[in-house]
């Protein structure tokens, strides 16, 4: 049975409270290692923290260069939430109008707890504003968000529990409100680390759902298992071969179910079950060893988790790469010692065989993090990746969301562009030593919807920057640049209150941030981009045609 927990009971222990008052260690934020399969990730350790009151600032945009990211965990009014922190966000984006769009995440309602709920915003205007109802239920632990769409538009949100149990979650009205569809918490079975896929293509299979997890901790044993009537009951668990984990799921056009994972190492295997969709027992009947270039990474720059998951999708676009099968991670390569490159390998052949590994980040620089690397297929076959990238950091820490995408199946990769001011990833930890484990993208025919965290927003209470989710669209440039977005006016904000008296832990003295400085709007000073001018940002979308965009102007 689940932790319900009366609202606001609970006062941080006194551990915590000291805990608060220690600086992060040199250990601690220099630790690397390779991730143990056996102890799972996400597990309930502490209850809720008493909450005084909340206080309020101006939510954040932040703009940079032509792209613009707007903070999605913000209040009714709009407003950023002082002393909370969100990450792990996962987005899904109604394929029928490209203007609602959901993201959920971690919500930790204060930084004094690494007590957890599952967390979401949505809306309806292209990403512009976003409204946070709140969670899905109150004082309940969840963790490991994974949001996904039919092809009707409906939102289906996986959440995990406190009993490495999971259960899945369905809107039929844009995420304004949710409903759970297994009957008993936890229906979904499932485990740590969970991910599922929705079969949109017709035929038997349409509308099926497939989960995988990892092996570290399971609600009732397997790793793999299905619901053929929308996430409301689900099939017994069965075991996959080499029992992966930390992967993805994707399905084919011809109902081929693909599983990207590995051993937490330097092993990945690319499994395929081509009977999924068939009454029965689904088999494994494929498994291709893939060589992704390097090892994943536990620790170091985000201490107390991963620096990416393995990501998996598979192309349904019609064309000539159509039923490509694509994989993605941050590896460290066996001649770095130190850092991580997003990696990337592409099947022709049904997941039989693999290319070499291709290098997506361009950067003349070794040892650098680029982490948290994900990507998405668009409807017409392009690939859109983003991730965490410290080349411009002199400490190899603060780090800026970078882009790429391809056209041609993944054999040339576009130039690298940034996308956001530079932020410090280990500032805002909720007594949780990281800022999640992935970060998340759903691509269209003419960009990309990004849902990722950062720590712009500065909380002077702390004398440190808050972990928040963001979300920002992502575009091929010189072929789609949106459209100028007509003049916002803030929402009110609140007049700030007294907080509660408590010894933050001291930090590192405030960096200087002259990219991400709140001001009295609740935006941040772009920085200089050499590589763009202006800031025009997305307007709500028509779908499913796609946007007419100008040409932007020639730059210097």
């Amino acid at each position: 049975m689940n932790r319900k927990l009366p609202a606001l009971g609970y006062v941080v222990s006194a551990v915590s409270l000291v805990s608060l008052a220690l600086p992060p260690s040199a250990t601690a934020q220099t630790r690397t290692s390779q991730p143990n399969p056996k102890l799972p990730l996400e597990r309930y350790d502490m209850p809720p923290a008493y909450i005084y009151r909340l206080e309020r600032s101006p939510r954040m945009i932040s703009p940079y260069g032509v792209f613009t990211s707007y903070q999605a965990n913000v209040d009714a009014n709009g407003n950023n939430i002082v002393g909370d922190a969100a990450n792990e966000p996962a987005i899904a984006v109604n394929p029928t109008d490209g203007n609602k769009m959901a993201i959920g995440w971690r919500q930790f309602d204060s930084v004094l707890s690494n007590f957890r709920q599952a967390g979401w915003g949505y809306t309806t205007d292209a990403g512009i504003t976003w409204n946070f109802p709140g969670v899905l239920e109150d004082n309940v632990f969840r963790s490991d968000p994974v949001l996904y769409s039919d092809e009707t538009g409906k939102f289906f949100y996986l959440s995990q529990l406190e009993t490495f149990c999971d259960d899945v979650w369905g809107s039929s009205n844009g995420a304004q409100s949710w409903t759970r569809l297994p009957l008993n918490d936890g229906g979904a079975l499932g485990g740590d680390k969970e991910w599922f896929t929705i079969d949109r293509t017709s035929g038997l299979g349409h509308g099926y759902q497939y989960q995988t997890w990892s092996p570290a901790a399971t609600c009732g044993g397997g790793l793999f298992n299905r619901s053929t009537d929308s996430g409301v009951t689900w099939s017994a668990p069965i075991s996959i071969p080499n029992s992966p984990l930390w992967g993805t799921l994707d399905v084919a056009s011809n109902h081929n179910v693909f599983i990207g994972a590995g051993d937490g190492g330097s092993s990945f295997w690319c499994i395929r079950s081509s009977n999924a969709n068939q009454p029965g027992t689904p088999a494994f009947d494929q498994v291709t060893t893939v060589n992704m270039g390097g090892s994943l990474i536990f620790g170091s720059i985000n201490p107390d988790g991963l620096t990416g998951q393995i990501f998996l999708w598979v192309d349904r676009s019609g064309g000539a790469t159509n039923n490509n099968v694509y994989m993605l991670a941050s590896v460290r390569p066996p001649t770095y010692s130190d850092g991580t490159d997003v990696m990337f390998v592409s099947s022709t052949d049904g997941g039989l065989t693999f290319s070499a590994s291709h290098r997506i980040n361009d950067d003349a620089t070794v040892n650098k993090w680029h982490w948290f690397g994900t990507f998405s297929v668009a409807p017409n076959g392009r690939l859109d990746a983003v991730w965490y990238d410290t080349r411009n950091a002199a400490n190899n820490t603060d780090s800026q969301l970078f882009y790429s995408y391809s056209t041609d199946g993944g054999v040339t990769w576009a130039a690298n562009v940034a996308l956001t001011a530079s932020f410090d990833p280990q500032e805002g930890w909720p007594q949780q030593n990281k800022i999640g484990d992935y970060i998340t993208i759903v691509s269209d025919n003419t960009g990309g919807n990004v849902a990722y965290s950062a720590t712009f927003n500065f909380n002077p209470s702390l004398g440190q920057h808050e972990e928040d989710v963001y979300y920002v669209r992502v575009f091929p440039m010189g072929t789609a640049t949106p459209t100028p977005t007509p003049t916002f006016t803030p929402f009110p904000t609140a007049t700030p209150r007294p907080t509660p008296t408590y010894s933050p832990r001291p930090t590192r003295p405030p960096r200087p941030t002259p990219t991400a400085t709140t001001t009295a709007t609740g935006t941040v000073t772009p920085a200089p981009s050499p590589t763009a001018s202006g800031r025009p940002t997305p307007t709500p979308r028509s779908e499913p045609t796609p946007r007419a965009r100008p040409t932007p102007p020639p730059r210097p």
